[in-house]
């Protein structure tokens, strides 16, 4: 295998004079480090592991997890995190144990499959148990499988609400693995705590030991802190990454050092820069935010190579068939492909084998993700390149102007809220379906049960009775409740999305229905557009006929908001803020309809729809008189000054917490009458919250600082989308005063 180190800097050398390379990062080889297990594997076992030298990272984690210790190990990609559980549970398969190994995707679940398979272990019966199994797979994974591949929905919906029929196999539960547990942020992250809980419960009442729960994860902030809130309980931490890795260039390319002002395609260059590494023999790997910027960049790259390569370059996303996306990664684990471009669909750890070279179609919105996609490129201890192109975004460019950010900064942590009453609710009530509710029960939720049984049986979904001197609480409400659930919404409402033949090709959840299905509205889903040309409030649906993708909508909404309750306060420079629970009033109004290649507006059109109440968390801050005044702004120049202080902040705000700005929302208004003060307010974007004002409100006084600095440091006059515009505003950007925006923070922090 050929170093590609030197096709490496030939490409960088024919970029370096270019304005656009901003800066270039060399990441020296690492050798590996190796350890010793304490003690040595079952001769059964041994001749079947395909690895016998362990690195010590993967020594330290079987060693904990042997010892039946739960552990997180958040080390970097194609770091062998996998044999840190397989070995174990390969082991425990030996004396008669079971494990349960859940994925965030089927496609990663299937992968994993592959792998301990093919270790052929005596006894070792691995099976996926998916939404793709038949009947009868179903019905034989049931009878022979020990070792179980799975995602959240499925155990969530099949395992636990029907868990009679897996009594045998959660008598023998001794391991559980949550892989990507990165992922597992907000609402999505704090559904799967719930649903673990539930599963211990059920071991519990079968006879079982408490399992060992085994979480793997890219590098993110705190992993040991998220881990224990999502199993409910402490786990260790292995974090220090002993594999080795080749020397890694990374390129940090800013189109905007080169656009005089005007607005750019992040997708032509992406798809320029890919073409030069494609070009040079280096097989390349584009991750692109979107569906639909996977498509473009796909052709754009193709249209851009001889024949003979862009025959090698294929698109991968959701979307896809499975055979479809199988045959893909086939492909490139072989080496057939010179270049795939993808969403971050192939971020997570699908073995993919090792690439030279990876482009980012903008910064993937945390340190996390950026290292996870960076990861991707690097073949054993070759040399690898990535390059970062920037988007327009005030995350992009704050990047870009601090590089060494990228590299020396300390990953986000990722945050879940066990106490949103939207979430918890619900999944006491699939408990007291699976098994009667007792005061037992607060081990699994010590500061929710008492409020969760109260709510279910006022909503007459659960009645409390008496057994002798112990009272229970027993399920009431009509049919299964597992499967009302999604678990990616704390929303228990979702529209469906119809085509005239009566095909559902989506959902969308409540909270958002009427901003992005409106009639009128322009709908993308896998990659196509969609024009609603009906939206059913009664049925909860909307009706859609192909739309030819050249148009794209924007709704405007008004928003007012009302604090609820505060739970905490305090200063930050000069202003105050505050933590606390609010509701927020949005109704859409109408819609711009842009074109796509230019963001033209068409048309304006307006619209009548019910209004949507949105209960939450969020953080607000209030501005006395005299710092307004100190700031020289005037009662004209006030409401700007809030709202573009308000876009700025949660354009920057994923720098501090794992979330980007479509999670969360804001309002801002010269006078509340909660504050009697200017107040600016950041919330989340998801009913009951998903722990991002917690984290906003721990870490305001970095994020209000680097507010500024978006604000002073982009070259504009007037805002632009690096700083203060925001392509989710409900008032069509306006109004926005970025030089009073400015000058009041200035006033607040200096």
């Amino acid at each position: 295998m050929s170093d590609p180190a030197r096709k490496i800097a030939a490409v960088l050398n024919s970029l370096a004079e270019d304005a656009r390379l901003v800066h270039v990062e060399q990441i020296p080889a690492r050798a590996a480090r190796t350890a010793e297990l304490d003690r040595p594997l079952p001769e059964e076992l041994l001749q079947h592991v395909p690895h016998t030298q362990f690195w010590s990272h993967q020594a330290q984690a079987i060693n904990l997890a042997r010892s039946g210790e739960s552990l997180v190990v958040a080390t970097g990609t194609a770091s062998g995190k996998s044999l840190c559980y397989q070995v174990p549970i390969a082991e425990s398969v030996l004396s008669g144990g079971t494990a349960l190994m859940i994925y965030p995707t089927k496609a990663l679940a299937r992968d994993q499959l592959l792998s301990l398979t093919s270790w052929e272990v005596p006894g070792l019966t691995a099976a996926a148990y998916d939404g793709d199994c038949s009947p009868e797979e179903r019905s034989w994974v049931r009878t022979h499988a020990n070792v179980l591949l799975t995602n959240p929905e499925m155990v969530h919906q099949t395992i636990l609400a029907n868990h009679r029929r897996w009594a045998k196999f959660l008598q023998e539960l001794k391991f559980v693995v949550v892989d990507e547990l990165h992922t597992l942020r907000g609402v999505f992250g704090t559904h799967v705590a719930h649903i673990l809980r539930r599963l211990r419960r059920l071991v519990r009442f079968y006879g079982g030991e408490e399992p060992t729960v085994i979480f793997s994860s890219a590098t993110i902030g705190e992993p040991a802190k998220l881990a224990s809130g999502i199993c409910g309980h402490e786990v260790a931490v292995v974090q220090r990454d002993a594999s080795p890795s080749g020397m890694r260039s990374i390129a940090l390319w800013n189109p905007a050092e080169a656009s005089d002002g005007e607005r750019w395609s992040i997708n032509a260059e992406a798809a320029l820069l890919a073409s030069r590494l494609i070009s040079a023999g280096l097989r390349t790997l584009v991750f692109c935010g979107s569906r639909r910027g996977t498509e473009v960049v796909a052709s754009a790259l193709r249209d851009s190579l001889d024949e003979s390569l862009a025959e090698q370059v294929r698109s991968y996303r959701a979307g896809y068939l499975a055979h479809e996306r199988r045959q893909i990664e086939a492909e490139l684990l072989s080496g057939e492909l010179l270049g795939v471009v993808a969403t971050n669909a192939l971020e997570l750890g699908v073995n993919i084998g090792g690439l030279d070279a990876v482009v980012m179609c903008g910064y993937p919105g945390t340190i996390a993700s950026f290292r996870q996609q960076l990861g991707r490129s690097g073949r054993e201890q070759l040399g690898s390149v990535a390059v970062l192109v920037a988007a327009e975004n005030s995350l992009d460019q704050w990047m870009m102007r601090h590089p060494e950010e990228l590299f020396n900064r300390v990953s986000e942590p990722a945050v879940i809220n066990l106490d949103n009453p939207y979430v918890f609710v619900p999944h006491l009530g699939c408990a007291a379906f699976e098994l009667p509710l007792t005061r037992k029960d607060s081990e699994y939720w010590p500061t929710q049960l008492d409020e969760g049984i109260r709510q279910l049986v006022l909503e007459d979904r659960a009645i409390i009775t008496s057994q002798g001197d112990e009272q229970t609480v027993m399920w009431s409400g009509r049919g299964t409740p597992a499967p009302t659930i999604g678990l990616r919404s704390a929303s228990r409402g979702e529209f469906r999305i119809m085509t005239r033949d009566g095909q559902m090709i989506g959902t969308v959840d409540e909270s958002r229905a009427y901003e992005v299905l409106h009639e009128g509205a322009v709908y993308l889903h896998q990659g196509a557009a969609w024009t609603v040309i009906e939206l059913d409030l009664a049925s909860l649906s909307a009706l859609v006929v192909p739309a030819d993708g050249d148009l794209y909508t924007q709704a405007r909404s008004s928003i007012s908001i009302r604090l609820l309750g505060v739970d905490d306060q305090r200063p930050v420079g000069a202003s105050t803020l505050h933590i606390g629970s609010v509701e927020v009033t949005s109704q859409v109004t109408g819609f711009q309809t842009k074109r796509v290649s230019t963001h033209e507006v068409v048309s304006r059109d307006s619209l009548e729809l019910p209004p949507v109440h949105l209960e939450t968390r969020a953080v607000w801050y209030t501005f006395a008189d005299d710092v307004v005044q100190s700031a020289r702004i005037d009662p004209t120049e006030l409401p700007g000054a809030l709202h573009a202080s308000e876009h700025a902040a949660i354009g920057i705000l994923p720098l501090f917490t794992i979330c980007d700005r479509w999670d969360v929302g804001g309002v801002s208004t010269e006078w509340l009458p909660e504050t009697d003060a200017p107040t600016v307010v950041i919330h989340d974007a998801y009913p009951g919250g998903a722990g991002i004002a917690e984290l906003a409100f721990g870490v305001a006084d970095s994020h209000l600082a680097a507010t500024l600095e978006v604000l002073q440091r982009c070259p504009c006059l007037d805002g632009c989308p690096s700083c203060v515009q925001s392509p989710k505003c409900g008032n069509g950007n306006e109004p926005l005063d970025k030089a009073a925006a400015r000058r009041l923070l200035q006033a607040t922090l200096l």
